[in-house]
């Protein structure tokens, strides 16, 4: 887990996919404004020292070029960072899914962030993790729910008093060891079971993530950087 940070504060969570990249949510720039965005790296407390704990700066900056501040489609951001990172026990790469496949509804998986835990606004200090089912795809689409708005490229979990909320966002839906999706939006009250959370399945942009990070190591062919804050 990163902690994505304005002037020392969290605005939302991120995921090391290698020693030099994060992926996280593209609505997070909106958030970011135009100050100096750093990422958090090792962090189980926010404010506490932590052996492995490190703030990293940004290199540079690939949001999807389709995504937009108007909806959640093609939400995600990819951020290098100004330095390679070393792994250890506290900062380690999370394996994200390649095959395209529909995670089986019912399936127990994790989201943590340092996301409000409840709907008063309270910010945590410390990482929190919650265990979510996964709600298949057509039930999530019915009337009571989003009604037709979830696409293939998205997948939902149920919200009834457990969910994701603000400030999670951008970090990583994990089902048995790996990520699946990136945390996206939800209702506007955390915990609402007719809202289930909403997150960008990750496999449908494998090749546009396997694109960016070859094509930044090849400065003769660098894609398009959004401008670093």
């Amino acid at each position: 887990m990163t902690s994505l940070q304005v002037a020392g504060k969290h605005i939302c969570g991120g995921f090391l996919i290698s020693d030099q990249w994060v992926l996280s949510a593209a609505h997070c720039l909106g958030d970011a404004g135009n100050e100096t965005l750093q990422v958090l790296v090792g962090a189980h407390s926010l404010s506490e020292a932590e052996p492995n704990k490190r703030l990293v700066g940004v290199q540079a900056l690939f949001p999807h070029p389709n995504s937009s501040a108007e909806n959640n489609h093609d939400d995600l951001l990819l951020i290098q960072l100004e330095e390679k990172v070393s792994t250890n026990a506290d900062v380690q790469v999370l394996a994200f899914q390649r095959q395209d496949r529909d995670v089986p509804a019912g399936t127990l998986c994790e989201v943590a962030g340092w996301g409000f835990i409840s709907n008063t606004g309270r910010l945590p200090d410390k990482l929190h993790r919650v265990e979510l089912a996964i709600i298949d795809r057509a039930t999530c689409n019915t009337r009571i729910h989003y009604d037709g708005s979830i696409t293939e490229k998205l997948m939902c979990t149920e919200s009834k008093k457990k969910d994701s909320c603000k400030g999670d966002s951008g970090g990583p839906l994990v089902c048995k060891g790996v990520a699946e999706g990136v945390v996206a939006t939800g209702s506007r009250v955390c915990g609402n079971w007719k809202k289930p959370g909403i997150y960008t399945r990750i496999m449908p942009y494998v090749v546009w993530i396997d694109s960016v990070l070859a094509a930044a190591h090849q400065p003769t062919d660098r894609p398009e950087a959004a401008p670093v804050p």
